[in-house]
């Protein structure tokens, strides 16, 4: 009797560990500014593509890097919310797609990722895409209805929260989840996540009152993120709304489905009335 509750109390005390590490530590499951690394491997420059680099000021002081690469005179603009790790020079791919469709592209690295100054947490993530957005409203004087806002994974709830807030040309989220909780509650089945989220990113609440034409984008083999989150987002949001089933794994968008990305997008941008060349 005496060892079996020695194992049960040896059991409790590591699930009760488990659980404060999780609840005390919850950022650094979230954020990954160090993987690979926040230094900056690669510009627009190794595309042969004329950039400039910019410095944009946050509203409560942070300061983020990023980097502004023009089409054309009058062009639209894809403001890009990047993921969860690395930095903006691992999202090149993203930068060619939409230079190649005529459309110019601010990319930026919310505060603690790349060289932007602070430390990541949800309220600053969104202050630093509001802070991008005034950069292409104020500084570029670009119309609200000429910005493509563009989301990826957990660049999804920002994105989709900053369009809520004002009235963007389109919206596009890419391989994005409905909420942390519910992401949480796949990974840490064995937990109360919900009790324990410290962090929300509710992207299917916040495209629920997105007014903007949206754009589904998810993998159906995602083994991240499940391709039932991109369905009830879908479900949430507004007409008029699409939804494109890509394939690969969550970080294998542009090897598996690069044709079928492009032309999706192309297509749904085209019919709302955004030029994609």
């Amino acid at each position: 009797m005496r060892t079996v509750v020695s194992i049960l109390f040896a059991g409790v005390s590591i699930y009760v560990l488990l659980t404060a590490c999780v609840y005390l530590f919850q950022s650094r499951l979230i954020y990954f500014p160090n993987v690979p690394g926040r230094i900056l491997t690669a510009t627009p420059g190794d595309l042969g593509l004329m950039f400039d680099g910019i410095w944009i000021t946050a509203a409560d002081g942070a300061k983020l890097y990023g980097w502004y690469v023009p089409a054309g005179v009058d062009s639209p603009a894809v403001l890009l919310c990047h993921g969860n790790a690395g930095n903006i020079s691992q999202r090149l791919d993203w930068i060619e797609l939409f230079h190649k469709m005529g459309l110019s592209v601010l990319l930026f690295d919310y505060r603690g990722y790349g060289k932007s100054s602070g430390t990541p947490s949800e309220t600053g993530t969104y202050l630093d895409a509001e802070a991008a957005w005034d950069f292409l409203t104020t500084r570029m004087r670009l119309a609200p209805n000429r910005i493509v806002i563009v989301g990826e994974s957990l660049g999804g709830p920002v994105a989709a929260r900053l369009a809520r807030d004002v009235r963007p040309g389109a919206l596009i989220l890419v391989s994005t989840f409905t909420s942390v909780p519910d992401l949480a509650s796949k990974f840490y089945w064995y937990l109360p996540v919900r009790l324990l989220a410290r962090f929300r990113y509710p992207t299917a609440e916040y495209v629920t009152h997105v007014s903007a034409p949206v754009l589904l984008i998810h993998s159906l083999q995602d083994e991240i993120v499940s391709f039932s989150h991109a369905e009830e987002i879908f479900g949430r949001a507004q007409e008029p709304k699409q939804l494109l089933r890509i394939i690969g794994d969550h970080n294998s968008t542009f090897s598996a489905s690069g044709p079928k990305l492009r032309e999706g997008i192309r297509s749904f941008l085209t019919l709302h009335g955004i030029p994609a060349d």
